[in-house]
């Protein structure tokens, strides 16, 4: 048994960044056509897109704020002429910023995590699904983090968006879940990706001993679960919140 993605079509969003360009070629690798949205990363983007057809699958790289309403329609529609209608959604984007207490941190910082977290996933539903629903199949993934559980000091803007994208798919699998769409998220712990490669930050043994498993996952590990959440191997799995941390967090009945 293996996960056969072969001829889906896969959008992913910040997929020129350590984590999205991981999912991305994950995916291809499985079997899917892959749209590589970038916002700034065009160089990058454009390596991950050959790396896929390397693979012998499709891909583009498109550039959009999914933040902006008009943008992910101009988004949706490069990936329809480009791939054809999306059978599964990624939204791992998200921005960046300075991580200080409530006090002192900029009120911007909040509403660029509101658009970036919330309104990425409002956006890119209005502009996916619909293809989804007449077609009766589709998968949004979405990529949280295990601090909208911890909620530790400096976390709070992070937090206020991450939670808040967790309440907006927790109603839409409700609503599209009819139409054999689901909706899940997968919530990583502090992961290992190729900047921490490139500096030798791998093993961090302090934060390691707080870990069950006793190691940091790495950016295979959470694009293993975005692939299989995106298979037919995960059909009966909708609204589930899904920590990929080893153990660090862990949701409670």
């Amino acid at each position: 048994m293996k996960l056969d993605l072969t001829d889906r079509i896969a959008v992913v969003t910040g997929a020129g960044g350590a984590l999205g360009r991981t999912i991305a070629r994950t995916l291809g690798a499985c079997g899917a056509d892959v749209a590589v949205h970038y916002l700034t990363s065009q160089a990058m983007a454009e390596r991950v897109v050959a790396d896929i057809r390397a693979m012998g699958r499709r891909a583009l790289a498109v550039q959009a704020d999914v933040g902006d309403a008009t943008s992910v329609e101009r988004l949706c529609a490069a990936v329809t002429a480009g791939l054809g209608a999306a059978d599964i959604v990624v939204t791992n984007a998200v921005a960046q910023y300075r991580w200080t207490s409530v006090l002192e941190q900029d009120v911007a910082d909040y509403e660029s995590q509101f658009r970036t977290c919330v309104l990425q996933n409002v956006l890119m539903a209005k502009a996916f699904v619909p293809a989804m629903v007449t077609r009766g199949r589709g998968r949004i993934i979405a990529i949280n983090t295990e601090c909208a559980m911890q909620c530790a000091p400096s976390q709070s803007a992070y937090v206020s968006g991450k939670r808040g994208m967790d309440g907006v798919l927790r109603v839409l699998a409700r609503e599209v879940g009819p139409h054999g769409i689901t909706v899940n998220q997968v919530a990583p712990g502090w992961t290992i990706s190729d900047r921490d490669r490139a500096a030798g930050t791998e093993q961090q043994p302090a934060h390691e001993q707080t870990i069950p498993l006793r190691r940091r996952g790495d950016d295979g590990d959470i694009a293993n679960a975005v692939a299989f959440l995106a298979s037919d191997l995960a059909a009966y799995i909708t609204g589930v919140y899904l920590p990929v941390a080893g153990g660090t967090v862990m949701p409670t009945i």
